[in-house]
């Protein structure tokens, strides 16, 4: 018997574990592009554009509930 896998829409923790993934790999392609051995705060805070004031709104990303047990 063959199993099928169903792929459903993406819900709020997808999302914000690709946005996670996104930023790492932004991260790793800085750091691999850098001269120095580690990259500074503030070019830590480039990448990431933490500061940056722009006229768009950010969007937010929703917390997650309590832990089930």
């Amino acid at each position: 018997m063959t199993q099928v896998v169903t792929l459903s829409a993406p819900n709020a923790q997808d999302c914000v574990a690709l946005a996670e993934i996104e930023l790492c790999g932004e991260l790793m392609i800085a750091a691999a592009d850098a001269l120095e051995d580690r990259l500074s705060p503030d070019r830590i805070d480039e990448v990431l554009n933490v500061g940056v004031e722009t006229t768009e709104p950010v969007p937010t990303i929703p917390r997650q509930g309590r832990h089930r047990g």
